[in-house]
């Protein structure tokens, strides 16, 4: 199933990514830093979510209170039913 999630606070736009089976697959980020970014879909493609979540939640970009991986982490949660915003 494709999602679509919002972004709050980063440079990116919009996280689109697909869960099949609760793993991870064809994320990709509007807007933001084009290379880090197709880096963290290319790691995560196939993960289990809630270990990507686990693993991304929390990190921060600069002086901001999140970041694009964080953004990507709060988005799975939101998909699987942990939201914890």
């Amino acid at each position: 199933m494709k999602h679509l999630y919002p972004t709050q606070g980063t440079c990116s736009r919009l996280i689109s990514f697909e869960l099949t089976d609760g793993r991870v697959h064809h994320v990709e980020f509007e807007g933001g830093c084009h290379g880090n970014l197709q880096g963290i879909a290319r790691l995560t493609e196939g993960m289990a979510a809630s270990e990507v979540a686990d693993r991304l939640s929390g990190i921060r970009c600069g002086n901001k209170c999140t970041s694009c991986p964080d953004q990507l982490a709060r988005a799975l949660r939101q998909a699987l039913g942990q939201d914890r915003q």
